[in-house]
């Protein structure tokens, strides 16, 4: 590409392409959670409230760099058809918000009841989680509104002269 000044100008990059790479950061995130929540396993248990912790930090932050991806786009078919279908998306929706609006609940109350600084930190770990969860929330919500099959404009219909017929 070049200006009218003759100067080659470098290809702009767009907020939103920025913010779905970003998105991608999810992935890393959610291995290392998986991993810190499978260490337990191999280690007698020995440590497991800690790695549990660090287990729901890492997937509340995963969790939350899923909301930057751009909800005009669905990841699969399966997808596609949950946010397409009225029912199954507000279906979907409700369960999201409870899987939000619980781990917050209870890291809240745990915290209040902690006995030890590992349990507090567990409660903790939770409300990061539930954050997390909110952010997808948000992500959820706009992407029914973009597939909502139901709520969509009808495409306009060809008339017969402009068919060519």
């Amino acid at each position: 590409m070049s200006s009218p000044s003759g100067v080659a100008r470098a290809p702009s990059i767009s907020a939103r392409q920025v913010f779905q790479w970003l998105s991608y950061l999810q992935y890393p995130a959610l291995l290392v959670a998986f991993g810190y929540a499978a260490r337990p396993l191999f280690n007698g248990m020995e440590g497991a409230l800690d790695a549990y912790n660090s287990a729901l930090l890492y997937a509340g932050v995963g969790v939350g760099m899923s909301s930057l991806q751009d909800p005009a786009k669905t990841q699969n078919k399966m997808s596609k058809k949950v946010w397409q279908d009225p029912r199954k998306g507000g279906l979907m929706l409700w369960l999201i918000s409870a899987q939000a609006l619980l781990p917050i609940v209870l890291g809240l109350v745990g915290t209040v009841l902690a006995t030890n600084t590992a349990l507090s930190q567990l409660a903790l770990g939770l409300v990061a989680f539930g954050l997390g969860m909110i952010g997808l929330l948000k992500t959820a919500i706009e992407m029914r509104e973009h597939h909502r099959l139901d709520k969509q404009s009808p495409r306009p219909i060809d008339t017969a002269l402009e068919a060519g017929a």
